[in-house]
């Protein structure tokens, strides 16, 4: 979900009333080295005197010429200094109670959230993750306790919370209970671990996504009961091989994990007691998406399998990968989709 904050910029009044103040000072300042023997500095300090209204004694003795101008500078520069004074308190209350209800809006946003996706972690690795998740339409809330990130993700737009993502109060806030899924994307393997600990004791049913930085973390990460392990290293270096021996098959890939191709989306599809597409062929279940494609099938037991005909028979547990155009999808997934 991107969330547009409100922008803090000076308003042209208030910078009218600031140069008009300045001025004010410098002519003040002019006017009483030019009409008597001060200094810059008594002279700077006698306009500030002036224009404060606090009652000094005069630095020099005033003429007839400079008790005139003093009683101008007093009647135009007092005034511009009350107005500039209440310009100020007033964008400074404002700036609050924007900051405020900036901040109210976005709470009662996150508390709305259901079946969306939590991402802990918002460094060059996890903007990525984001903007990925902003570009598909997808609900998120960040968790970040940098206040230099939180900030960032602030003025992306985000729904996001500054705390420590291993805390059960701040995934609380998070709505973890019915969070559809969790990426620990931490610059810390041991951060992740945390995150992905707490996650799981909070919400078992919570898919849990995992960055890995160090290969030997790998495992105790999914003891931890990550679903998912990635390591962005390994992942790197297969993707470099691949592009090296089989470019255009690369190019295959990252056109399948851009999400959209065209008119075409690539989607999961869960079989589920609830949508009924078990014990059914699954060439039965997309013979009326004409456009849809069947890429693979996960089972239930972990197996993968790649291009499957179409008289492979589902089981509860399961889930299709397909690519087809948005109304095929939308008819899909109105019997139960998993992502």
């Amino acid at each position: 979900m991107h969330f547009r904050s409100l922008p803090a910029v000076v308003p042209p009044r208030l910078r009218i009333a600031l140069g008009l103040f300045g001025m004010v000072i410098l002519a003040g300042t002019a006017g009483y080295l030019l009409l008597t023997d001060m200094s810059v500095v008594d002279a700077l300090y006698q306009t500030v005197t002036t224009l404060s209204t606090v009652g000094f004694r005069e630095l020099a003795p005033f003429d007839t010429k400079t008790k005139l101008f003093t009683v101008v500078l007093i009647l135009v520069g007092v005034g511009t200094a009350l107005y500039t004074l209440t310009l100020v308190m007033q964008q400074v209350l404002e700036g609050d109670l924007r900051s405020r209800y900036h901040h109210r809006r976005m709470t009662m946003h996150i508390a709305e959230l259901s079946k969306h996706y939590i991402l802990c972690g918002f460094g060059r690795v996890g903007q990525e993750i984001a903007r990925e998740l902003n570009e598909r339409g997808v609900d998120f809330v960040v968790i970040e306790q940098t206040p230099e990130q939180f900030e960032r993700a602030v003025a992306f737009g985000y729904l996001v919370i500054n705390g420590d993502a291993s805390d059960d109060r701040v995934l609380n806030r998070a709505n973890i209970q019915t969070a559809r899924c969790l990426l620990a994307a931490s610059d810390s393997d041991a951060g992740n671990t945390y995150i992905t600990l707490t996650a799981k004791s909070m919400n078992p049913g919570c898919h849990v996504v995992a960055r890995c930085g160090l290969p030997h973390n790998e495992e105790k990460l999914r003891l931890a009961g990550a679903d998912r392990v990635l390591s962005l290293y390994s992942m790197g270096g297969r993707r470099m091989v691949l592009a090296a021996l089989q470019p255009l098959a690369a190019d295959f890939m990252d056109t399948l994990a851009s999400g959209r191709h065209g008119d075409l989306i690539l989607a999961e599809f869960e079989v589920t007691p609830q949508n009924h597409l078990g014990d059914q062929p699954v060439g039965e279940i997309l013979a009326g998406c004409s456009s849809a494609t069947l890429l693979g099938i996960r089972h239930a037991e972990g197996r993968l399998e790649v291009g499957p005909k179409n008289d492979v028979v589902l089981n509860n547990g399961d889930i299709i990968i397909v690519m087809a155009e948005e109304g095929d999808i939308s008819a899909l997934s109105s019997r139960g989709s998993r992502f």
